[in-house]
């Protein structure tokens, strides 16, 4: 990527002293003030260029430098701390200054909805290339997998940033988490979020960030990692049920999975209705959860929901919260037969 020069700036170290700036860690903040790392992370990302841009968190803009720099069309930034505002103005006048366009946004990003500052312009058809749009982040630790689940529920159902296409989007993970998202199955690793974030992306991840190249240094090293939208999902189930069936699943991750099914039906079918999803998918009970594809939980939602039809007060039932009985009509005259819905 061509990259553009920029006025004159005081590094980012300078700009935290001359603003006396900290990181705070009720907000799980964590800057990167090596510029080289900065362009790394943003190289990752694509093709910049005429793009438009929406980078969550930037705090006092370390990555924002190396996204500008890269000559997107438009860079919009959502940050919840308000102590940042004079440096990303600064970026945003330097940016202004060779005929760039950047908007600086504060609000919590678990609640703002991109799709009200993305261009209806740059819509694609789903199976078309990605549009010319990008998501990019240097994630706070206590909301990446929140976020991250958000998202690849936006994706499932194609809202926000993706009710204009396949947007990609390169975000930083807590180095375990990062390892979780790219888990095959049998990978010891392998867990609820890996599922989730295969049945409708690509995860890639790219590099690991020691640690020590943040301020303040945190306990764990940092992966950088893309998600690539499917063209065909994984799965053609709606998110919320297929969400379920995986989280009741990994809930006893060390038994056999058909203990984490059990969990879906009251006590006194457990057994009995458990043993029936298996027969519905044609999958051994015996299982270990991280064994399972995305597409054996795929059929074994199927199963669920058809045993749902059969039996509509199974969806009242939760686990943690439900202790009285769900009376069910007779379990032994439901038909097995293969799940293709």
């Amino acid at each position: 990527m061509a990259t553009l020069r920029l006025p004159p700036l005081p590094s980012m170290k300078d700009l935290l002293k001359m603003y006396r700036l900290h990181a705070m860690r009720q907000l799980s903040q964590n800057f990167i003030l090596d510029q080289n790392l900065s362009d790394k992370i943003i190289r990752k990302t694509g093709n910049l260029s005429d793009c438009h841009v929406l980078e969550v968190g930037p705090g006092p803009g370390g990555l924002t430098r190396s996204i500008l720099k890269y000559q997107p069309r438009k860079v919009i930034v959502v940050e919840k701390d308000k102590r940042f505002k004079p440096t990303l103005e600064m970026l945003a006048d330097a940016f202004a200054a060779v005929n760039g366009n950047m908007e600086i946004i504060f609000d919590d990003i678990m609640r703002f909805d991109v799709a009200t500052v993305l261009p209806p312009t740059e819509a694609k058809a789903w199976t078309d290339i990605g549009p010319r749009i990008r998501l990019i982040g240097n994630l706070p630790f206590n909301i990446s997998t929140p976020l991250i689940i958000k998202w690849l529920r936006a994706v499932c159902e194609k809202t926000g940033a993706w009710k204009f296409g396949r947007t990609k989007m390169t975000l930083t993970f807590q180095k375990e988490v990062a390892e979780r998202l790219i888990s095959e199955p049998s990978d010891l690793q392998r867990c609820r979020l890996s599922v989730m974030a295969q049945a409708w992306t690509k995860p890639v991840l790219h590099f690991i960030i020691p640690g020590s190249s943040f301020v303040p240094k945190p306990d764990v090293d940092v992966g950088v990692v893309t998600f690539i939208p499917l063209t065909v999902p994984r799965t053609k189930h709606e998110f919320t049920i297929f969400e379920k069936v995986t989280r009741h699943i990994f809930s006893f991750r060390q038994k056999y999975s058909v203990r984490g099914i059990e969990t879906l039906f009251p006590l006194e079918h457990r057994k009995e209705l458990g043993q029936m999803m298996y027969k519905l998918s044609d999958l051994d009970p015996q299982t270990r959860p991280m064994q399972l594809t995305v597409e054996d939980i795929d059929k074994l939602v199927s199963a669920y929901k058809y045993l749902l039809e059969k039996h509509p007060e199974l969806s009242f039932y939760e686990y943690r919260a439900s202790r009285h009985i769900v009376p069910l009509s007779d379990t032994k005259n439901i038909e097995v037969v293969e799940c293709t819905d």
